[in-house]
């Protein structure tokens, strides 16, 4: 028989299925609320969820259709328990019980963070020890991995996370959401002629994205207060320069430290055309994989969590039904959750 995993992703503002079928990824559906949450400057929790209310159904509909599959013929239901908006996880999580209880499928939790680093494996394996720099909206974690489904976190932020500095520096310069876009686009026409600090830089594998955002904004208050005005392209080419550079001064060290073999990117930010063309120029001189995930990967979708969820299946990592969400779960604890039979 073959194995088929079925994943629900819904930890922001995308609704998404997928499904997996052995190493095959025959559906992968995803409903973006983006043109939604630009209206507010971000994602607006309670529209988050009751959106993701009205279109589980069809996204579920739609990953079976084109897969050709049947629900009965599914192995196991792969659902994100979190990291993510409470709400959102909450809409996902409901939808994957109920076809549990309906159709009698194992239920099969999965972190977040570990769908953005495997979703890697749809260009090519995990290679051991590898290190993951985990790069997103929420989330900046550097990420030692010496075996699948082993994660040693080394390194993490200490208040904003890098994407979430993007988009209040976008805001700030009066760019649309999501920021990180913005900037990213508008600094392939700009020069780094802005001075901007780079926090903590002797904290080893720590960081802080929070001084350099305030940093961004004084100095866009002073231009004002002046009557002056701000290049855009060049604040933004600094901006990034100054925050992708931070980033990878910072997590590369590690590389020589735990002898890895493989340095892979994940999260929304590994879309960043500087970050993906400055990682790869960093470590060409090395005999070190560097792999970068397609585009579509670099955004939230099911097929990430369907990855993962066929690992947990080899090893019969299911939950109990009465298990919950959690919004701050810890990728180390990622396998600390109820089991068949315990109690939560």
């Amino acid at each position: 028989m073959p194995k088929i995993i079925l994943a629900i992703e819904s930890s922001c503002d995308e609704t998404a299925c997928a499904i997996l079928k052995d190493d095959q990824l025959l559906a992968n559906v995803v409903s973006t609320q983006i043109e939604i949450h630009q209206k507010y400057g971000g994602v607006f929790p309670e529209i988050a969820s009751r959106l993701h209310v009205e279109n589980i159904a069809f996204v579920l509909k739609e990953a079976l259709e084109k897969s050709a599959v049947k629900m009965e013929e599914v192995s196991a239901i792969a659902i994100t328990r979190g990291p993510g908006l409470i709400g959102a996880l909450h809409v996902g999580l409901q939808a994957a019980k109920a076809l549990c209880l309906y159709y009698d499928k194992p239920l099969i939790p999965v972190h977040h963070l570990a769908g953005h680093i495997y979703a890697n494996e749809y260009i090519t394996p995990l290679k051991f020890p590898c290190l993951a720099i985990v790069v997103s909206g929420g989330n900046t974690e550097l990420v030692i991995m010496k075996e699948h489904l082993d994660f040693q976190i080394i390194g993490e932020t200490r208040d904003d996370a890098i994407g979430e500095a993007f988009d209040k520096v976008a805001r700030v310069l009066g760019l649309p959401y999501p920021g990180g876009v913005e900037i990213d686009r508008l600094a392939k026409e700009g020069k780094p002629t802005y001075s901007l600090p780079k926090p903590m830089q002797g904290q080893r594998y720590d960081y802080s994205f929070s001084g350099l955002k305030t940093a961004v904004i004084n100095l866009v208050h002073k231009f004002e207060q002046k009557n002056e005005k701000i290049h855009l392209e060049d604040m933004a080419c600094s901006f990034q320069k100054v925050a992708i550079d931070l980033l990878l001064d910072k997590a590369l060290p590690a590389v020589n430290e735990f002898h890895c073999r493989q340095v892979v990117l994940a999260g929304g930010v590994s879309a960043n055309s500087y970050l993906r063309s400055e990682i790869v120029r960093r470590l060409k001189k090395q005999d070190i994989e560097v792999v970068i995930p397609p585009l579509w990967c670099t955004t939230d979708n099911a097929a990430m969590i369907a990855k993962v969820g066929s690992y947990l299946y080899d090893i019969h990592a299911f939950a109990d039904l009465k298990i919950s969400s959690d919004p701050s779960w810890r990728l180390e604890d990622f396998l600390n959750f109820p089991k068949e039979g315990e109690k939560e």
